[in-house]
């Protein structure tokens, strides 16, 4: 099993492991900080040993990373896994912020249900099942998303299940959800986002968050 350091600490941006199993152009580590595609968030960007990461994916609880072909690992080897920070960073407020839109969602709009999210480094989007325009609800999601980064609190992120690597948020006094991702310490990260409709066919209905850039208006 890959021990997921990007659990217990997100912030970290290189790790010194070793090379646990080589399948061709696919290798698995010891531990990482690498996270592979899950639950609509994007996998990572970086380098394991220097050679560019070209796909991550779960395989049980292990990570499979396909390296170039030439990347000349075997097992054993000694790496340092590197991830693109500023990526990260981002996928880790828009992360946050789609699961609190989410929430709000959930809690003021009776019968909603969510039937797809992605989690990019430019945007996230979450699909609904929703008959009529979400967009005069735009306002009271964006207020309570406003609120919840405004008020700065603690985010918790630890396991509800260890041996099932099942893990969950929480924010006092607002929600707990499942949750395997990448967590923010604290809800004042997030800043300041845009919310926005899209249709994408009858009876569904979008919302893309985008993050707001510092000085911009």
């Amino acid at each position: 099993m890959t021990k997921k350091i990007f659990w217990t600490d997100p912030y970290l941006t290189q790790l010194e492991t070793r090379v646990a199993s080589v399948t061709g152009a696919e290798v698995a580590l010891e531990a990482t900080i690498f996270y592979a595609l899950s639950g609509g968030q994007e996998s990572d960007a970086g380098t394991i040993g220097g050679k560019p990461v070209l796909e991550a994916r779960k395989s049980g609880t292990d990570i499979l990373y396909r390296l170039p072909d030439d990347h000349g690992l075997t097992v054993g080897d000694a790496v340092t896994v590197a991830i693109d920070w500023e990526r990260r960073y981002r996928l880790m407020r828009l992360h946050f912020a789609a699961e609190v839109v989410l929430e709000l969602a959930y809690k003021h709009l009776v019968g909603i249900q969510k039937i797809g999210a992605h989690i990019a480094a430019d945007k996230a989007r979450i699909d609904f099942e929703w008959a009529t325009p979400i967009t005069p609800s735009l306002p009271l999601l964006g207020e309570g998303l406003r609120r919840i980064v405004e008020s700065d609190q603690p985010i918790v992120s630890a396991f509800s299940d260890e041996a099932a690597q099942r893990r969950y948020w929480e924010v006092s006094g607002f929600a707990r959800v499942p949750c395997g991702g990448t967590h923010l310490k604290r809800t004042g990260e997030v800043g300041a986002v845009t919310l926005k409709r899209r249709n994408v066919g009858k009876g569904k209905e979008r919302v893309e968050i985008v993050l707001v850039a510092q000085g911009s208006s």
